[in-house]
């Protein structure tokens, strides 16, 4: 457990953590924003709004968690998401903030629009068939650290250090697998950083697969989710790290960002937000 100080009361009774994003066009974020902040009282964390959909991450009660995805539910811009449960020992988050933001991930392209046409969606089952084909090059598509604390068998790391480093690897690297017949495959954490970069790589001509759910849903979805991962799996909060069970694992930030050329800033911007309650 990683103790954390949390700013105001939690939320009574056992927490479940929830991640969930969609894209959307959202021709009023700004009143998006309100009925959020509405909606999220009895819960902590924080959800990003912007023009092209939102994206979230909450922890509280069962009953709070349940009955903000049926409210959300209700605004038929946001039916179908998939939330994406686990449990929690610690708490995530330390306060709840709504953001109004111009992107829902950071991409560092202009233009991407991932609600017109994203890479082929590739359900969990017919990823560990995927991943295996001698014909196909697996992408991380995270942070070096995370790719180093845990990863999918034979994942290559970009050997990046942000999101918005990621493109330049991709125009790096497709002409080769391109002239080599090889077809791509991708995955991230909750699949919003996918959704957005098989937009980019779609106009770009490239076909993409991508993990449908990203790894949180394969660990969810598949009983025997070691069998293809190896390690832990980061996550954004103050859980740091959960198993192929989706339980947190004793991983701490400093075991995290240790040897990791910004892991001295990370760790020092980790420890302020967690001491303001993030």
């Amino acid at each position: 457990m990683h103790p954390i100080s949390v700013s105001g009361q939690p939320p009574s009774g056992a927490l479940v953590h929830i991640s969930f994003y969609k894209f959307v066009r959202l021709d009023d974020p700004d009143a998006v924003v309100l009925q959020l902040r509405a909606l999220t009282h009895a819960l902590l964390g924080s959800i990003l709004v912007a023009e092209e959909g939102i994206n979230g991450v909450l922890a509280g009660s069962a009953a709070a968690v349940d009955a903000f995805e049926q409210a959300l539910g209700i605004d038929a811009r946001f039916t179908g998401i998939d939330f994406k449960r686990s449990p929690c020992s610690t708490p995530p988050f330390g306060r709840m903030k709504v953001h109004r933001k111009t992107e829902i991930v950071f991409m560092g392209v202009d233009g991407v629009d991932a609600l017109r046409q994203t890479g082929i969606a590739v359900s969990p089952q017919q990823w560990r068939e995927l991943i295996a084909a001698d014909d196909v090059v697996v992408i991380d598509n995270r942070n070096s650290f995370e790719y180093r604390l845990g990863k999918f068998n034979n994942a290559v790391d970009p050997q990046v250090a942000n999101f918005r480093d990621f493109p330049k690897y991709i125009e790096a690297n497709a002409p080769a697998w391109q002239a080599a017949g090889k077809r791509v495959a991708m995955y991230c954490t909750g699949g919003i950083r996918c959704e957005k970069t098989s937009a980019w790589m779609h106009d770009m001509g490239i076909e993409i697969y991508q993990l449908e759910g990203g790894i949180l849903n394969y660990f969810r979805t598949m009983p025997d989710a070691e069998k293809d991962w190896q390690g832990e799996c980061f996550v954004f909060d103050n859980r740091i790290a959960l198993d192929t069970t989706l339980q947190e694992t004793e991983t701490t930030l400093d075991d995290v960002y240790d040897g990791e050329p910004d892991g001295e800033w990370r760790l020092q911007r980790a420890r302020r937000l967690d001491q303001s309650g993030q």
